[in-house]
């Protein structure tokens, strides 16, 4: 990423919208940005771990979750499949687990936060679909920015 999120906004503002929401920097690289592709979710990750085994061409995984922190919807093996396959990062509203791993990939990835449960692996979920977060839609396709201030998606 060659600009800076707030660079970014002070250029082009009225074109992004700027998620508020407080996402925890666990990846190893902090600033990331690409293409979004998304997946709505409920503790279950089979369609997250099916989806970062297929090549990413530096796109950004969008993750609705829910916001729920009551089990992980990405654990290191699955994060270095993303990165194996060139994915750029994850944005997971929600929580991921295997913290530590996760922070030594070269990967971008922002959650709520942790916690070592599994969640379940029966597929359930929508994939490339648009996605809102705390008030900002995601959609597949438009681009979005991460780095240390925060998440920036075109509308």
């Amino acid at each position: 990423m060659s600009i800076a999120t707030a660079d970014l906004y002070d250029e082009r503002g009225d074109a992004l919208d700027a998620l508020a929401l407080q996402l925890q920097d666990i990846g190893g690289r902090v600033a990331f940005d690409g293409p979004v592709r998304t997946i709505r979710c409920h503790r279950d990750n089979a369609l997250v771990k099916a989806t970062l085994a297929t090549p990413g061409h530096g796109a950004v995984l969008v993750i609705d979750g829910g916001g729920s922190l009551e089990s992980a919807l990405v654990g290191d093996l699955i994060a270095a499949s993303g990165l194996a396959q060139g994915w750029a990062g994850l944005i997971v509203h929600g929580a991921i687990r295997d913290r530590a791993a996760i922070g030594a990939l070269d990967l971008g990835v922002k959650a709520l936060g942790s916690n070592p449960r599994k969640s379940a692996k029966t597929g359930a979920g929508e994939l490339d679909v648009p996605v809102e977060i705390a008030g900002v839609v995601f959609r597949p396709g438009a681009h979005v920015w991460a780095d240390a201030d925060g998440v920036l998606v075109e509308r």
